[in-house]
């Protein structure tokens, strides 16, 4: 028989989130996304039968918010929420690059960790965090702040794993139907990426919601503290 289970995904209202989303509601889960912009959450919210909660994962006042709205027991975290803070960000001296850091860490790590922290007394199952083939092969501070994201999922996994819950890195390589480049990817580049991967096509999102679905599964109970790349072979572990 099967058992509801309770899901979180943050930044859940489009891409990788939304396909995830949708994966687990697939199974009869309830499903709770989160996301900083109410009108697009409301309407993702809708079409998948889920429920969404506003939420801007790097707001701690937020997040005590999102603990009023959610139930006692969480199976399942989907730390999603995160992108290149880059794009668009202003340039200038040293204060500026600073700023522009601390963005990208706030982001893609610090979301990551305030969420994981305030939900982890209510967890049973696992914790899944988004990374990216930039935590391996350096970015700037997006790639940085992907890779001290790996790091900090060890010292996750090694709390949580005593209550027999599993923490777990998805690293994507280039997924189309992202809103991950907000517009900036030509033609050149995207030719560029999709022939660096092993099997000539580009990762859909389906393809990263399916590694998450996995890891969240009885299958997956003894893999914790791992980064799984999902890149077609662009980035190859030996």
């Amino acid at each position: 028989m099967n058992v509801t289970r309770t899901i979180v995904v943050t930044g859940g209202a489009t891409g990788i989130g939304r396909a995830t989303a949708e994966r687990f509601r697939a199974d009869g889960d309830e499903v709770v996304i989160t996301g900083r912009r109410e009108d697009v959450l409301a309407k993702t919210a809708a079409d998948l039968g889920v429920r969404g909660v506003v939420c801007d994962a790097t707001d701690p006042a937020q997040i005590g918010r999102l603990l009023d709205a959610l139930p006692d027991r969480i199976d399942v975290l989907v730390n999603n929420a995160g992108g290149n803070t880059d794009f668009g960000a202003p340039e200038g001296g040293l204060e500026q690059l600073k700023a522009n850091w601390l963005a990208n860490l706030d982001a893609n790590l610090l979301s990551a960790v305030l969420t994981t922290t305030a939900l982890a007394p209510r967890l049973t199952t696992a914790v899944v965090h988004l990374g990216s083939i930039a935590g391996a092969r350096g970015a700037g501070s997006y790639g940085a702040s992907k890779a001290a994201l790996a790091m900090w999922n060890v010292d996750a996994a090694t709390e949580l794993g005593p209550r027999g819950i599993t923490s777990n890195v998805v690293a994507p390589g280039f997924t189309a139907e992202t809103e991950f480049f907000q517009g900036r990817m030509t033609t050149e580049r995207r030719q560029t990426l999709l022939e660096a991967t092993m099997t000539k096509r580009e990762g859909e999102v389906e393809d990263i919601a399916a590694t998450i679905h996995f890891l969240a599964s009885p299958a997956a109970r003894h893999l914790t503290g791992q980064v799984l790349h999902v890149n077609g072979g662009a980035l190859s572990t030996r």
